[in-house]
């Protein structure tokens, strides 16, 4: 995925954490952000460890992941949104290259994006998936729990996914890529991101730079304490950048339209 614009020109360029099903490339716009869907210098993750990860296909390819919250919803990134009847969750999914006994691969009935979702800067990026179906929990599928209030800056959390795993060309991993990192405080992420920054996101991530999400993870979780605090969403142009943490959304902020949502639909 090509990763344009510097970081310090006037109006930055970011990425949506996203794979592009056809293409590994999309062009970026100067005054836009484009999205995010993978781990830079993570770890394999170990099976089972990360049992509300979901793998959603479009058309039958490569897109975006998401949090298994309950039987039936799933919570991603409102970047990622496509027609239901061409998305498919895969739970339990941990090696993409084969067939696992594991998996659980559901249909997509709805897809419900936030209403004030903004595609030029990412906020409110967030929204509901429904399964046609309930997911069966076990070992390997349980939902993870909405946060009970927001995560202080300073604590450790886990995102993963099947994201891109270099910041320069593209290698998309086998397993799930698990990565642990801290939250950023919300003044050094609004410093670092002032034209894009708003109160609905977080940074988590290492200011020297070397470990991030990448393209390929758009949507993932970032869990923390066994909650989920954020959704993957965007990021700097070259993953994994110094002083450019990524971007997630803060989830803590949409408990009541999630409750409402998944409550009436």
């Amino acid at each position: 995925m090509v990763r344009q614009a510097q970081l310090w020109a006037s109006l930055i360029t970011l990425i949506y954490r996203l794979v592009l099903p056809l293409s590994n490339v999309h062009s970026a716009y100067p005054t836009k952000v484009e999205d995010i869907n993978d781990v830079v210098n993570g770890y394999n993750c170990a099976k089972g460890s990360v049992p509300w990860q979901v793998y959603f296909t479009y058309n039958g390819g490569r897109w975006c992941g998401g949090s298994l919250i309950n039987q039936y919803w799933i919570v991603s990134a409102a970047h990622c949104y496509q027609p239901a009847n061409t998305l498919v969750a895969y739970l339990g999914e941990y090696d993409t290259t084969f067939t696992e006994s594991t998996e659980q691969a559901i249909q997509v009935a709805e897809v419900i994006k936030h209403p004030n979702y903004d595609s030029t800067n990412q906020n409110n990026d967030i929204m509901l998936v429904k399964l046609s179906k309930p997911a069966q929990y076990n070992h390997f599928v349980s939902p993870i729990a909405l946060p009970t209030g927001c995560a202080a800056a300073g604590t450790w959390c886990l995102t993963s996914g099947w994201g891109n795993t270099v910041p320069d060309g593209v290698v998309y991993p086998r397993v799930l890529q698990c990565l642990d990192l801290p939250i950023i405080s919300s003044a050094q992420c609004q410093q670092t991101y002032p034209y894009y920054y708003t109160a609905n996101m977080m940074c988590a991530g290492f200011m020297q730079g070397g470990r991030d999400t990448c393209g390929g993870d758009s949507g993932g979780p970032l869990a923390c304490n066994g909650q989920l605090q954020g959704v993957v969403s965007w990021g700097p142009s070259k993953c994994a950048s110094k002083d450019a943490p990524g971007v997630y959304t803060k989830v803590c902020n949409y408990n009541a339209w999630i409750n409402q949502v998944t409550s009436n639909n």
